[in-house]
């Protein structure tokens, strides 16, 4: 799961993906995943833990892709009005990875 490069405790998704939503075109970057990931690597987020800010970049990318996925998956999973993220993406991206993992050892059985 993400962690801050600064002082490495454990990041929640849907918490970077709401300081993402003070970009005015938050919502057409979900409408295309290479414009998202750009976005995602340049936007300087603050950890809500040591106050510290870091770029994107320094994040999962294979993660982001799957909350890209995620977010795309679940219409309505964002209230824009509130600037709020519905969804429990971290959970969500968890629970997806297991999945895979579960996928991947049943089909080497």
């Amino acid at each position: 799961m993400a962690r801050c490069p600064v002082c490495g405790e454990a990041l929640r998704w849907e918490e970077l993906i709401e300081q993402m939503l003070e970009l005015e075109n938050f919502g057409r970057l979900l409408t295309d995943k290479q414009a998202f990931i750009s976005a995602f690597e340049g936007f300087v987020f603050t950890c809500p833990h040591c106050g510290q800010k870091f770029y994107g970049r320094y994040l999962e990318l294979k993660e982001l892709e799957k909350v890209f996925e995620l977010l795309n998956d679940f219409k309505g999973g964002i209230d824009y009005e509130n600037k709020k993220v519905r969804l429990k993406l971290t959970n969500l991206l968890a629970l997806n990875m297991m999945l895979e993992e579960w996928d991947r050892k049943v089909k080497h059985r």
